[in-house]
């Protein structure tokens, strides 16, 4: 991973507090630089570069920061949205270097056709991301699983069948699942339907009544033939 290819420039921020509101107002988004124990920086930046860069970075892609004459390799550690309206409200850029290794959380990808969906099973995901830790320069913007082995209710991938990129180290435990196969909830609530009860009393009862008024409607049959004979008489 290239550690230079996103760049974002900031400006000093003056402004703290209940005062920022006027700078969102304004287009513009408070931000914090935190560099290894040093005084933070308070800045801020316009709100389409940072959104911008977050969209292609999001937290696990280190960005090349220019603050000033100073310039720092950075990632983003924490974003903060207006629950309302869906916008960036404020960022915490951490400084990192190119010497230590990091720990960042990055998206998990299925790729390859799964045989499983093609029957009708469900692919059920248990992890969504995974943490990993890495140098910058090994820093990898997703984890990619091949899925084509996923073919019969049971079958599943753990941590442990992850191939893991060269210089990446997961942090999460080896038989923890990624994915699972699985029946549709529709297929397990019509196989869980209860066939309708037939109560066999009154099913016979019926029967026998059926049976019984058979049996006089034929006598009553038979009576009237036997009327319509002539005699042997006549």
């Amino acid at each position: 991973m290239s550690t230079q290819d996103i760049e974002l420039t900031l400006v000093e921020r003056k402004v703290q507090g209940k005062q920022v509101k006027q700078l969102r107002r304004d287009g513009l988004v408070p931000a914090v630089i935190h560099d290894h124990g040093k005084a933070s920086k308070i800045v801020m930046v316009p709100y389409l570069d940072v959104f911008k860069v977050y969209q292609q970075a999001g937290k696990h892609h280190p960005l090349a920061l220019t603050f000033g004459k100073d310039k720092y390799m950075a990632m983003i550690k924490d974003v903060d949205f207006d629950p309302k309206k869906h916008q960036l409200r404020h960022v915490v850029f951490n400084a990192i270097k190119q010497d230590e290794k990091v720990t960042t959380e990055v998206p998990i990808r299925l790729d390859g056709e799964i045989p499983a969906e093609k029957v009708g099973l469900v692919v059920f995901p248990q992890m969504d991301a995974i943490e990993i830790e890495a140098y910058p320069k090994d820093l990898v913007d997703e984890i990619v699983i091949d899925a084509s082995g996923l073919t019969e209710i049971g079958d599943k991938i753990t941590v442990a069948d992850i191939v893991v990129p060269p210089g990446v180290t997961l942090l999460a435990e080896s038989d923890h699942p990624i994915v699972t196969v699985g029946e549709a909830k529709e297929q397990i609530i019509e196989e869980s339907e209860p066939e309708p009860e037939v109560v066999e009393g009154e099913e016979g009862e019926a029967g026998e009544e059926g049976a019984a008024e058979g049996e006089v409607g034929e006598s009553a049959e038979e009576g009237e033939a036997k009327a319509k004979e002539p005699s042997e008489e006549e």
